[in-house]
């Protein structure tokens, strides 16, 4: 069965252009291979990014799954989680996308991720421990509410046990995969 056609596939192919030369510059910036002007534009397109899809929440809500697509609304997540820069955004982001969740035009999994990113770049425990520390010494979580009711919370949210996520972002961010000298830096990846 085909999925149905986005309402806004214009807003579609931004999103996922915008997602996609957002992910290079992280996955640059993750190795160590930016100098500093390469770094600070990288810093202006994400701010930029953040500020655009900021302008779509406040006239679209959430961009879900029927607005423009389960891969753009996948990008429109991707974006509003690393606008730590923007945390006011971060969180309004956060409702929209769990009222869309709720209505079941987004995934809650998405929520979950931004949820406890919007917590952490407010200085408080995360809940679903998907966000993770990547330095020199390791992958390790960041804060965590209640850790010993973790697992119950991940299942609630479709997210696997936090043994099989961390195993899986160690195998990603191995350190063959990086520089040794990459800088401490806050990791989306626990799934």
């Amino acid at each position: 069965m085909k999925a149905a056609e986005p309402l806004r596939p214009d807003l579609a192919r931004e999103l996922v252009d915008r997602a996609t030369k957002a992910a290079t510059r992280r996955a640059g910036r993750a190795r160590n291979h930016l100098d500093g002007v390469r770094l600070g534009q990288g810093r202006h397109s994400d701010h930029a990014d953040a500020n655009w899809l900021r302008r779509i929440l406040a006239e679209y809500g959430w961009p879900g799954h029927r607005l423009v697509g389960p891969d753009a609304a996948r990008a429109a997540w991707s974006i509003a989680l690393h606008s730590d820069d923007q945390p006011d955004f971060q969180r309004t982001a956060t409702i929209l996308l769990e009222r869309a969740a709720n209505a079941g035009d987004a995934r809650i999994e998405h929520w979950a991720h931004l949820h406890d990113r919007a917590l952490v770049t407010n200085g408080r425990f995360q809940e679903y421990g998907t966000q993770l520390l990547l330095n020199p010494e390791g992958i390790t979580l960041c804060p965590l509410r209640a850790p010993e009711s973790l697992d119950e919370r991940r299942a609630t949210v479709g997210l696997p046990p936090i043994t099989v996520a961390l195993e899986a972002v160690r195998r990603r961010y191995a350190p063959d995969h990086l520089a040794d000298d990459a800088p401490t830096v806050v990791l989306a990846g626990a799934a």
